[in-house]
């Protein structure tokens, strides 16, 4: 967890107490919750600058399409890959970037004596095998919303998307695993506090990769959002 978002989810605690309510976020795609005066107009630029939408806007410029799971495998999604060859997976890469406090490493990327904070659940945890690192939207939801039209290639680009911090979490196995590949009708996570953060993140990560919501999904992002009026989603098209 790092610190931008521990700072994050410290402001949506106070926000909660003080008034009752679901904190306003300000999200950037690669620089964590930085505050922003104006909404930036999308640039639609593969790799270009980021752009500003306030969460409900954001929600509205999902394209929308019927899902579909023909043919989904998990394997069509090769991740946990070592990209720049120093031993290090995506997994270990999440797990040292997201670290409270910074682990040793050893041979192998092998991590010891690091502390994390599980934002879906506010859970502190210091043995990285109890963490897992979800795919904020999960493999089966994003063939389902448009990667089973994609290339191998880019469908192993987004399964080890290192280049937006929201794309990959790492949070307690217990919470990744309730959620499996549910969306966000089905699924929230159980920390009032990381719900506006979560359906931003969310949102941001179906917008990073033109993945599409159906209609009922579409729903239960407004509804949920209504919490969260000031909240404001900052993406960059992935390449």
């Amino acid at each position: 967890m790092t610190a931008r978002r521990i700072a994050s989810i410290a402001t949506a605690l106070l926000a909660t107490v003080a008034l009752t309510a679901c904190s306003a976020e300000i999200v950037e795609a690669d620089d964590g919750r930085a505050a922003v005066s104006e909404p930036a107009t999308p640039s639609g630029a593969a790799g270009g600058p980021a752009a500003g939408l306030s969460l409900a806007d954001a929600i509205a410029t999902l394209p929308v399409a019927a899902e579909s799971r023909e043919g989904y495998k998990r394997d069509s999604f090769k991740h946990w890959v070592d990209e720049d060859g120093d031993s290090c997976n995506t997994r270990m890469e999440v797990l040292k970037a997201e670290a409270v406090v910074a682990p040793k490493q050893g041979p192998r990327c092998m991590l010891t004596g690091g502390e994390w904070l599980s934002y879906y659940d506010e859970q502190t945890v210091t043995d990285p095998k109890k963490l897992d690192i979800d795919h904020m939207v999960p493999l089966a939801e994003s063939w389902d919303s448009g990667a089973s039209e994609w290339t191998a290639e880019r469908r192993e680009a987004y399964a080890n998307d290192l280049g937006a911090e929201r794309s990959l979490v790492a949070v307690t196995a217990k919470t990744n695993r309730s959620k499996a590949d549910k969306d966000p009708q089905d699924w929230m996570p159980p920390a009032e506090s990381a719900r506006c953060t979560y359906l931003v993140d969310w949102t941001a990560t179906k917008l990073r990769w033109s993945l599409s919501a159906d209609t009922a999904e579409v729903a239960a992002l407004q509804e949920l959002a209504a919490d969260c009026p000031d909240s404001t989603v900052e993406y960059e098209l992935a390449p």
